[in-house]
């Protein structure tokens, strides 16, 4: 499996994957929580675009700590990782929610955990289709490239 990605296919993968979240989690908020469809997909929107910044504001701190202090990439490190990233995440988001659906912080709180366990399954499942889709059509290209 080719790892090689251009910023161009990086930017097409994370556009699609919001896209689709947020296709699905507006509708379904809306149903689920009573709200309006468009109240809640500005809500979701919001969210999105808070987690694209924050990943690329993470993970370029990330990076520059474990420079500065030399660490591998452990099994251990990448849980820390994905501890303080979620943590981080939650200060943004939890506060936001709360606002615009104008419920209490802990309501809001409860809101992100579900939303949280959405995204495990969901991140899971686009990832291991768009690399099998990815490399379905990387092995199409290298053949039609051959012949």
């Amino acid at each position: 499996m080719s790892l090689q990605k251009s910023v161009k296919e990086r930017f097409f993968h994370a556009l699609g994957f919001e896209i689709l979240a947020i296709g699905i989690c507006a509708p379904a908020g809306a149903w689920l929580l009573g709200y309006p469809l468009l109240h809640i997909g500005l809500l979701t929107l919001m969210i999105s675009l808070i987690a694209m910044v924050w990943n690329m504001v993470f993970n370029a701190l990330f990076d520059r700590a474990q420079r500065r202090m030399g660490f591998k990439r452990t099994l251990l490190a990448r849980g820390v990782h994905a501890v303080l990233f979620e943590v981080g995440l939650i200060m943004a988001v939890v506060p936001l929610a709360a606002w615009w659906l104008n419920i209490g912080l802990w309501e809001a709180f409860v809101l992100d955990i579900g939303i949280a366990l959405f995204f495990l399954p969901y991140s899971f499942a686009f990832n291991w289709t768009y690399d099998h889709v990815r490399e379905a059509i990387v092995a199409r290209r290298r053949n039609s490239v051959t012949a």
